[in-house]
């Protein structure tokens, strides 16, 4: 049965990488982002490899909840959700000063990296398969390693993935978060690379498997917490970050 996966911030990185994994299962592939160029450009590469997938984009603001409420509108049309991955999130907070400055920048990172997922869910819950249905959001090594707003904002997400968890688990419903380390392949860090080169060896120098990750591997074990076959797995916070941190939910 062809299975309808909805990715967030699908166009670039690790959502394209996700997209391009989960293509192989033949799904109902919608893509979800804020630049219609870049979903299309994602989109076509994902037909390339298989002339006949299936490949929608959507354009949205997820912290807009006028935007969001349109989406939700859009796929309530369709068939049920059977995949929800909540990818879309980025480092916002840079550069914060006066307080004015900080207040701004903390709002941006909780928004762009917490209410990006909550929004969205919330509105497409009672559109998720039930039993069956995956919710997978996207975390970060930051989380549990403490990096001002962005850190704090995917620690929120880790609190808000768990108890969703548990709110849905009698649907049948599985939430789960990924949690990568350094993964320079992304637009998270293409620009802070291109501004300083030496983040790539600062950065790899503390990882015990001697290298970074890359978007594919993320999306490996994006590709298992999504799977029809993991139905006992939730509540949990994977970290894919070559051992820099060890032993960790």
């Amino acid at each position: 049965m062809t299975r309808r996966i909805v990715i967030t911030g699908g166009g670039t990185g690790i959502g394209r990488a996700v997209a391009t994994r989960l293509l192989a299962e033949e799904p109902d592939l919608v893509l979800v982002g804020r630049r219609d160029s870049v979903l299309q450009e994602a989109a076509g590469e994902l037909r390339a490899l298989d002339e006949t997938a299936q490949v929608t984009t959507l354009t949205c603001d997820l912290t807009d909840p006028d935007q969001v409420q349109r989406l939700s509108d859009t796929l309530h049309d369709g068939p049920q959700i059977d995949v929800f991955v909540a990818n879309a999130g980025g480092n916002y907070g840079l550069g914060a000063g006066t307080l004015e400055e900080v207040a701004a920048a903390w709002r941006r990172d909780f928004d762009g990296n917490v209410l990006s997922a909550v929004l969205p869910v919330h509105a497409l819950l009672d559109h998720v398969s039930r039993p069956g249905g995956r919710i997978v959001a996207m975390s970060s090594i930051a989380a549990l390693r403490g990096s001002g707003a962005y850190g704090a904002a995917k620690a929120a997400l880790n609190a808000w993935a768990l108890s969703l968890a548990n709110d849905v688990a009698p649907d049948g419903i599985t939430v789960n978060a990924v949690a990568p380390g350094f993964v320079p392949d992304t637009e998270f860090w293409r620009d802070r690379i291109a501004a300083d080169p030496a983040i790539v060896e600062d950065r790899t120098a503390p990882i015990p498997m001697g290298r970074p990750g890359t978007p594919d591997e993320v999306a490996e074990a994006v590709a298992y917490f999504a799977s029809p076959d993991a139905g006992w797995t939730t509540g949990q916070i994977l970290q894919v970050n070559g051992g820099t941190l060890l032993g960790r939910g």
